[in-house]
């Protein structure tokens, strides 16, 4: 995460016939920072991924949400055990980055109708999310000649 702003929200994704809450975070660019796949969206679910986050990317400037009580009742206890707080924008419209980069994850998961397994879901959509950042071209190959986004794909997940 780093400098700047950063976009977090949750999208459903149906499991078992109960919704169930993929956390994502983006930036200002619509580069995909992290993502979370919880079975309940509450204060300790949206801290966690916060925490995630964070430990993963490094702190934000300023975090953008939704409207979200549990959204800002976890930031703020994370704001709590930290020096330099993070500056919260809560307004509906800033979040756009994210909910157009949502898109991306329903138009793969719609045809699916729904997952079986919680487990095997979060699998998957790990798998979705990779390939995304892949195709944003988000992950870089470390050899010389480029390769394509699937043998990226490959070369990550064997």
């Amino acid at each position: 995460m780093g400098a700047g702003v950063v976009h977090m929200d949750e999208t459903y994704i149906k499991v078992k016939g109960q919704w169930r809450y993929l956390y994502r975070a983006v930036d200002m660019a619509g580069d995909t920072i992290d993502f979370l796949f919880r079975t309940k969206r509450d204060e300790v679910a949206a801290r966690l991924f916060f925490e995630k986050a964070i430990s993963q990317n490094g702190s934000p400037e300023t975090g953008s949400i939704d409207k979200s009580g549990s959204n800002l009742a976890s930031l703020h206890a994370v704001d709590a055990e930290r020096e330099t707080p993070i500056k919260i924008r809560q307004i509906k419209y800033f979040n756009n980055v994210v909910e157009q980069d949502h898109r991306a994850i329903k138009r793969i998961t719609r045809p699916m109708l729904e997952f079986k397994d919680f487990d095997c879901a979060r699998v998957i959509l790990s798998g979705i999310e990779t390939m995304h950042m892949i195709k944003k071209w988000q992950m870089k190959s470390l050899g010389k000649i480029p390769l394509s986004s699937a043998q990226q794909f490959y070369s990550r997940v064997s």
